[in-house]
């Protein structure tokens, strides 16, 4: 018997082993460059002094590797019975910031859990992504079009867009809201039932609009005309776009930024920090850097097309559109594209509950890599 326990904790042993060098390595080698690129932006915008942020960061980042990978070793059928456990948690986390979460800066979306400040918004994308995942991944075509079937994740994502406008956060609603619809998309839900879904939000535009706080109608002002109130609400946009269009080709050079470095740019270190990185490292350093975060999207649909299970497909899509989302709503912000909203720039700005949630939500990316060909039972007919 003693025996037998021994071969037997010694096969789980290599089972661990194999998944582990399974792992994509230059997936992370990915992740490591694009987090260095955050490090030599939050050290410039703390002065040269690693211990404003970019400490940090690099202690954020590398704790979430490490949960990256245990979360990869876990067997992607032993995520999917858990997925609503999960969201459940998600649910719970967004009712209790409501009762007692942190204020700051007019809203409440921050509770501290130990030495840990967690944003449960952010967090909630991912869980919705698993719960959706797993409501679909058995499901025939013929299944995902009856209307009856699509009502019970409909909810799903509602209840969370619900509970984060309370907060109020209406752009990581938004986009909480844009990653269920990827995923119900995903699953074959059919055109039609989208256009009824942006019409009537159309027809709701209007209503919104008046509900919305002064602050968020502000910026919708501003966005459309930024000089109506240089000094106010239209200061943030105006002093990225100067900073963007002084960085040039090659940029200012590290710690040369002027807009940055004389305190003209504002959350310098959070939501512009990618003004921080054009301004500095110019055109070709923007670039550089969109096309880093643009690979790890891609890699993100790859491992979709890889899985041979609809919840590892699912998955990967729904992870993969909540990180270009990430990344389009924070450039398309500060280079005056959308409204200004407190969108961070995934592995690169400070803040430790975006980081926390990009790398579980990629330690789930890569346990669906890893066990691409694991059978996931039959379709639910």
């Amino acid at each position: 018997m003693i025996f037998e326990r021994r071969l037997l904790t010694r096969d789980r042993g290599a089972g661990i082993l194999e998944k582990f060098w399974q792992v994509p390595w230059s997936f992370v080698l990915l992740l490591c460059g694009v987090a260095a690129v955050g490090y030599v932006a939050l050290l410039s915008a703390g002065s040269g002094n690693p211990d404003t942020y970019a400490q940090k960061h690099a202690l954020r980042f590398g704790f979430g590797v490490v949960l990256m990978l245990g979360i990869a070793m876990v067997d992607i059928r032993v995520i999917a019975r858990f997925a609503w456990v999960g969201y459940l948690g998600g649910i719970a986390l967004l009712v209790l910031v409501l009762l007692h979460g942190n204020i700051g800066k007019g809203a409440q979306r921050w509770i501290d859990i130990g030495p840990i400040q967690l944003q449960p918004s952010e967090l909630m994308k991912i869980m919705l992504v698993l719960a959706l995942a797993s409501w679909f991944h058995r499901a025939s075509w013929e299944k995902v079009g009856n209307p009856l079937f699509l009502i019970p994740p409909a909810i799903a994502v509602l209840v969370p867009v619900g509970l984060i406008l309370k907060q109020p956060n209406l752009g990581t609603a938004l986009i909480t809201c844009m990653v269920g619809a990827a995923v119900f998309w995903a699953a074959g839900m059919r055109w039609w039932k989208f256009a009824i879904g942006f019409g009537a939000a159309a027809i709701a535009a209007p209503i919104a609009y008046e509900r919305l706080h002064d602050y968020q109608r502000a910026r919708i002002t501003t966005f459309l005309d930024p000089e109506s109130d240089p000094l106010g609400a239209g200061y943030n946009i105006i002093q990225s776009k100067i900073a963007l269009g002084s960085g040039g080709l090659w940029g200012k050079g590290f710690l040369q930024g002027t807009q940055g470095h004389l305190n003209f740019l504002p959350e310098k270190q959070t939501d512009f920090i990618f003004t921080m990185i054009a301004e500095e490292f110019g055109l070709v350093g923007a670039l550089t850097t969109l096309t880093m975060l643009l690979l790890v999207v891609v890699f993100c649909y790859l491992v979709a097309f890889r899985c041979r299970h609809q919840f590892g497909r699912l998955l990967a899509i729904g992870l993969g559109t909540n990180f270009f989302l990430y990344v389009f709503v924070n450039v398309a912000m500060v280079t005056g594209s959308i409204p200004v909203g407190g969108v961070p720039l995934p592995l690169i700005s400070h803040g430790g509950s975006a980081m926390l949630t990009v790398m579980v939500g990629f330690g789930l990316l890569l346990s669906a890599y890893v066990h691409r060909d694991a059978e996931m039972g039959p379709m639910r007919e």
